[in-house]
């Protein structure tokens, strides 16, 4: 399979794209040893995320790694943040700006058409049956995208990220209700800095399927690394930092199944 799918009974849907791991191996053979680090995957997240089942919630994780192809990026390949610096849909260097590939293996127009169809149609093709399977059940439905990210990263934004970043696409992708909702609740504590639509304003997913005309309420959040594992290789898991942000993340969804629910 290419992802890991999850249908639930309630109208939410986590989206877990960047989460893979997983290279074929005839890309990797073209991969720069800094790459095979995969040192940018959203490490963790389903492990984090754990309390969804017992939720009820759907959930649908990526298995191919974000350097075979970004899912979170536009077919096109556009730029989401116009005039900033970003990766893009067949990456070519890592989050540090160091090469992906090794001299002349970086992937060509056809090898970015191929991995559309083979690794990214996939992905999106069960992402939009899903919204529709929980649409036609509940009338309403939240999608929640789910990342993570070093907390520092030169290449992208100064200083410290703070530690939940929210992004709503200027408050276009969901109903302003939702946004207040989830974004309230992580307010209302003051244990983790809360940003929203500053630096990360929602990806592709959010900015496509978020359609709150038609009753799909799409929500990013991007949160540190530092709050539940090691940033640096192996990347580990920390249980001990998890537990302290996992309850905050487990009523912020319930907020969302909330007022969706109202």
């Amino acid at each position: 399979m290419d992802f890991e799918f999850k249908a639930g009974s309630i109208p939410l849907l986590v989206s877990m794209p960047h989460v893979g791991t997983d290279i074929p191996d005839d890309i990797a053979a073209r991969l720069s040893r800094d790459a095979l680090a995969r040192p940018d995957t959203d490490w963790h997240l389903a492990q984090l995320y754990g309390f969804l089942g017992e939720m009820g919630a759907s959930t649908l994780a990526a298995r191919w790694s974000r350097y075979v192809i970004d899912l979170n990026r536009p077919p096109e390949d556009t730029n989401l943040y116009p005039g900033l610096d970003t990766t893009g849909l067949c990456p070519v260097d890592t989050f540090a700006n160091t090469a992906l590939y090794q001299e002349g293996q970086a992937p060509d127009e056809n090898d970015v058409r191929g991995r559309l169809i083979r690794y990214w149609q996939p992905y999106h093709r069960q992402l939009r049956s899903e919204i529709d399977r929980l649409l036609a059940l509940h009338g309403r439905v939240v999608l929640w995208d789910a990342h993570s990210i070093a907390s520092v990263v030169p290449r992208f934004f100064d200083g410290r990220l703070p530690d939940l970043n929210f992004g709503t696409a200027q408050g276009t992708s969901c109903a302003p209700g939702l946004e207040q909702a989830v974004v309230g609740v992580a307010q209302a504590q003051d244990r983790f800095s809360v940003a929203v639509n500053g630096r990360f304003k929602g990806g592709y997913i959010t900015r496509h399927y978020g359609q709150p005309d038609v009753n799909v309420h799409a929500i990013q959040l991007e949160m540190c690394q530092v709050l539940y594992m090691d940033e640096s290789a192996p990347f580990a898991y920390r249980p001990e930092i998890a537990a302290q942000v996992q309850p905050l993340l487990r009523k912020l969804a319930e907020a969302a199944v909330g007022w969706v629910r109202s």
